[in-house]
């Protein structure tokens, strides 16, 4: 067994191709770990649009008296 294990080890073609099964690997990997990373980043972007946007309405509502807070609010009550 151990002399087909050195043969092996010792086959320079045989050696090429498990080295390029190794790297085909490793890149899928790195190129898998990178989308996610996209994503995550894409996401952020999203999620930091939305808190300003929210932000934002939170400041107009503030900005408005009792009075008009209220007439908003039944502009947009159900009946």
């Amino acid at each position: 067994m151990s002399a087909l294990v050195a043969w092996f080890l010792s086959n320079p073609t045989i050696l090429a191709i498990g080295a390029g099964i190794v790297g085909a690997l490793g890149w899928g990997f790195q190129q898998r770990l990178a989308g996610a990373r996209a994503e995550r980043d894409k996401q952020a972007q999203a999620e930091a649009a939305a808190r300003t946007l929210a932000d934002q309405v939170d400041d107009d509502i503030g900005a408005l008296s009792a009075q008009a807070i209220k007439k908003e609010l039944k502009s947009w009550a159900r009946d």
